[in-house]
């Protein structure tokens, strides 16, 4: 059974499709194939969390697009969210 999903063989997040309990395992799938993550911290449906670590000023990926970067290390299975991540905002002024 899947609990997670996850969009882009680049992402190294996934999003929790129902609430995930610290300590269970997270599955979705990848390439059509199961893939599981045991889940250290409580995860709110629909917030993410790393499928694998992430290094310090590491970006962010989520649907095959950097979201952020991470401002502390990230270990596999915790949660990813404004407490680790900046946001990486688009310059949508265009240029002058």
């Amino acid at each position: 059974m899947t609990n997670a999903m996850i969009i882009d063989a680049k992402d190294n997040v996934a999003v929790a499709i129902e609430p995930i309990a610290a300590g269970e395992t997270a599955t979705f799938l990848l390439a059509g194939k199961p893939v599981s993550v045991p889940v250290t911290e409580d995860i709110t449906i629909y917030h993410k969390f790393a499928i694998r670590d992430i290094a310090e000023g590491e970006p962010v990926v989520k649907y095959g697009e950097h979201i952020g970067q991470a401002t502390a290390f990230i270990p596999a299975g915790a949660h990813v969210h404004v407490h680790n991540v900046v946001s990486m905002k688009e310059d949508r002024r265009g240029k002058e």
